[in-house]
């Protein structure tokens, strides 16, 4: 059997699977469910000066019928009294001691760290995740993303709680910025033990056609909320891979952004995430997805011969490269199975409007057939290719060695001809 234990920044953990802070970890009742089922750990929804919510304040966007592709939302922290959530942090503790509680915070002033920061430790809080993130409401009263695209007041901040707190502190950081790295690096500077990305994107999720009014609706005005979801995920892995890579940073990573299965969780750890965390995946499915996501996690560490989860963090990294290291001699062609084929010829549509027109109908049949002297290995047909395994990438052995761009710039490397004449 794998080990599914694992730790971030010093939190220890049964599994690698975290409730996110977020409405499914709003409240004690609401965690102690979300153990009972199996999630590993619960970051609580942010602490604070406890506001009031509004109404609407949710919004989908949807991709045929895939109704959660992504997620809106412009609700802020808690709106419960503190007095409540730290007792229920203690009664949530005391019944489960060996799942972690991380209190995710969010105040201004010095005072405010220290006295909340002592508040949480007091109830039981196992870590801290300083809220640096929330990119809408909070923001505007200094907080929020408000820190977390300051690097400064990102480390003065994190050095703050740091020098408060007696547990862990994981800094959770904003993705509404053009290069994570210096926001990673002033977390670091600030003496964070770990840290939590991503938060929401800046977004309008939709607009009402017919009342001329943005989603989610508060009356006859809305405003910019949050994105996340599965189409986040792609901007989430980037963000946690160029931390992870970069030499001077090192901190253990919780990684956040469109994490649905077990899947999504293997390619954040590949990418250097010792914990994943999940919100809109339960918000739209429930507390049992964890079930899945455990078992899947588990097959797949069998299959791949790891005994830990440690084994396979960052196993990715050093495939994540900057494009002028990459071959430019390698080569690979599209190739059609006739036998799978099911003749829609949406590869044909495809590669003649978007790509570059080397797949074509053949008399007689409904299989296309492909010009190898003109496909320049896109993989534009196999991604719209609705039979899987169908159309498969295969390298070609144009005779020349390899070569990069910066080779080439730098040595003078030979680069294989270019193809596509027409």
């Amino acid at each position: 059997m794998a080990d599914l234990s694992t730790q971030t920044g010093g939190i220890r953990s049964p599994n690698p699977f975290w409730l996110a802070s977020a409405p499914p970890a709003n409240s004690g009742a609401q965690i102690q469910r979300a153990f009972d089922a199996g999630w590993g750990g619960a970051v609580w929804k942010t602490l604070g000066t406890p506001i009031q919510n509004v109404s609407s304040r949710f919004g989908g966007h949807a991709i045929g019928n895939a109704r959660g592709a992504g997620f809106n939302n412009i609700e802020l922290i808690t709106d419960r009294p503190l007095e409540v959530n730290f007792r229920e942090i203690a009664e949530t503790k005391k019944r489960w001691p060996h799942n972690p509680i991380i209190a995710s915070l969010m105040v201004e002033t010095r005072e405010e760290w220290r006295e909340i920061i002592k508040r949480s430790i007091d109830a039981g809080a196992d870590g801290l995740e300083l809220n640096f993130g929330c990119p809408h409401g909070m923001c505007e009263r200094g907080m929020g993303s408000a820190v977390g695209q300051e690097p400064a007041v990102n480390e003065r901040i994190t050095s703050w709680a740091c020098e408060f707190s007696t547990v862990p502190v994981l800094v959770k950081l904003t993705p509404n910025v053009s290069d994570i790295v210096p926001h990673g690096m002033a977390a670091k500077r600030g003496g964070a033990h770990g840290v939590s990305l991503i938060n929401t994107i800046k977004s309008i999720i939709a607009v009402d056609i017919d009342r001329f009014v943005p989603e989610p609706r508060v009356g006859s005005l809305s405003t910019n909320g949050g994105y996340c979801g599965a189409a986040v995920k792609p901007i989430a892995l980037h963000m946690v891979a160029a931390l992870a890579r970069e030499p001077g940073f090192g901190l253990p990573i919780s990684g956040i952004g469109g994490v649905r299965n077990w899947r999504d969780a293997v390619e954040f750890m590949l990418l250097g995430s010792s914990t994943v965390q999940v919100c809109t995946e339960v918000m739209l499915r429930g507390y049992r997805v964890v079930e899945d996501m455990r078992d899947g996690l588990e097959e797949y560490m069998h299959s791949k011969g790891f005994t830990r989860v440690q084994d396979m963090v960052g196993k990715a990294v050093p495939a994540f490269s900057e494009w002028g290291d990459l071959d430019m001699n390698y080569e690979t062609v599209a190739r059609i199975n006739a036998d799978t084929c099911i003749g829609c010829q949406l590869c044909i549509a495809a590669c003649h409007d978007g790509a570059h027109q080397c797949i074509h109908p053949q008399e007689g049949t409904r299989v296309p057939r492909i010009d190898e002297s003109e496909c320049v290995g896109c993989n534009l047909c196999q991604i719209v290719c609705p039979s899987p395994g169908c159309i498969t990438m295969d390298r070609v052995d144009n005779g020349h060695p390899p070569a990069t761009w910066n080779d080439h710039v730098n040595h003078g490397a030979t680069l294989r001809p270019k193809k596509g004449s027409h």
